[in-house]
């Protein structure tokens, strides 16, 4: 069975390198200071939604729709994914990110006074927010 490797140091958390390369088919060795491509440091969460990302083209309501989770959580998962490739995202965004989770909130809450959702829902799509 196969492991993904660990991306940081599970004692001081920086980044781990790859010092040791083996094929398996004739067990040669290579030895050296080798760096895993960005995107194998991810968490798997991370991963799979870059996949569904990718395969909706990177259209946010085609995500959503997939995943089944609102527009400021795609926002929120995508600048997770940024910042998990030692990217920053701007705070103009982080900002425009809250407002629309704040938004979202009160549409949920909204339609919970209306009697429109049950409570059970309600509770469901603020933690998918």
């Amino acid at each position: 069975m196969k492991y993904k490797a660990p991306g940081k140091c599970p004692v001081c958390g920086e980044k781990l390198s790859i010092t040791k390369l083996g094929c398996p088919k004739c067990s040669t060795v290579i030895e050296g200071d080798f760096q895993p491509c960005e995107f194998c440091r991810l968490p798997e969460e991370d991963l799979e939604f870059v996949k569904v990302f990718i395969r909706c083209r990177g259209n946010i309501k085609d995500v959503e729709k997939e995943l089944g989770i609102s527009y400021p959580t795609v926002r929120g998962k995508l600048d997770s994914v940024i910042r998990g490739l030692g990217y920053e995202v701007s705070s103009k965004e982080v900002i425009k990110e809250n407002e629309d989770k704040t938004t979202a909130r009160n549409e949920i809450l909204d339609q919970l006074s209306k009697g429109e959702i049950s409570p059970k829902e309600a509770t469901e799509r603020i933690k998918n927010i």
